[in-house]
């Protein structure tokens, strides 16, 4: 049975004193549910976020990482260091960190290889952009982002990876691929990965969907058979909106 999960993205959102304010109104908030239920602060509030929340299910996820373990690189975050806040799951390949600052599947196959070296979790995320639905090239995109930066893998190591499909088009605009689009795609990749691997590894990935998920869209998105939970964006920042898709899976 692969797992649910909700996993909210902050992105560059909530000073110290904002992340507070919202931790506690998630914690009134939190349903009881089956699902893994995670949100990403800002590096900034990843320990000040992991200890208000170590004695709640909610876990504190961080939304980048650098793939070397130390060294002479300003401004950057390594693995050793998340995990030494009590951080043990990353985003990697998320498409901003693609688009902004030039992330592309060979650097992105190096990081998940040094989080996996470090024991993380990874909540790999993939997705095609605009461009490429409209030629009809979304298939092709996708498959090959995961082959490049996945396919190394050994069979064992995906347990510690999550998928995360992001319709670069849907992300923050509004628009939302329809629950049949996301289904056929998420239905893909478990094609794309049962054909590099076997069935079995297929049917135990979780593969969330990304792109403007709410509150009112989030219970027919999650009802597809291949979509096992989403990666929220702006829907996270409040508390309610952020659990009334919880109570969605």
């Amino acid at each position: 049975m692969r797992n649910k999960i909700v996993a909210g993205n902050w992105k560059m959102n909530k000073d110290l004193s904002a992340t507070a304010d919202l931790i506690a109104d998630l914690k009134r908030a939190m349903p009881e549910t089956e699902a893994e239920v995670m949100i990403a602060p800002p590096f900034t509030n990843l320990y000040n976020a992991f200890e208000s929340l170590s004695q709640s299910p909610i876990e504190v996820v961080a939304q980048n990482m650098h793939q070397a373990e130390s060294g002479a690189y300003t401004g950057e975050v390594s693995a050793p260091m998340l995990k030494s806040v009590g951080i043990n799951t990353v985003i990697l390949g998320h498409s901003e960190r693609r688009a902004y600052f030039g992330e592309d599947d060979k650097l992105l196959s190096a990081k998940v290889d040094t989080a996996l070296k470090n024991d993380m979790r990874v909540i790999f995320c993939f997705g095609e952009e605009l461009e490429d639905r409209k030629k009809e090239k979304e298939f092709e995109v996708v498959a090959g982002q995961l082959k490049n930066a996945l396919f190394h893998l050994k069979k064992e190591d995906w347990s510690s990876i999550v998928l995360a499909y992001e319709p670069v088009w849907a992300i923050g605009t509004g628009e939302t691929a329809s629950p049949e689009q996301a289904q056929e795609m998420h239905a893909f990749i478990r094609k794309t990965i049962a054909d590099a691997y076997d069935q079995e590894l297929a049917d135990s990935i979780s593969i969330l969907y990304g792109g403007s998920v709410k509150p009112n869209n989030a219970a027919e998105i999650f009802s597809q058979p291949d979509v096992d939970g989403g990666l929220i964006g702006g829907a996270s920042l409040n508390a309610d909106d952020f659990m009334a898709i919880v109570k969605a899976i």
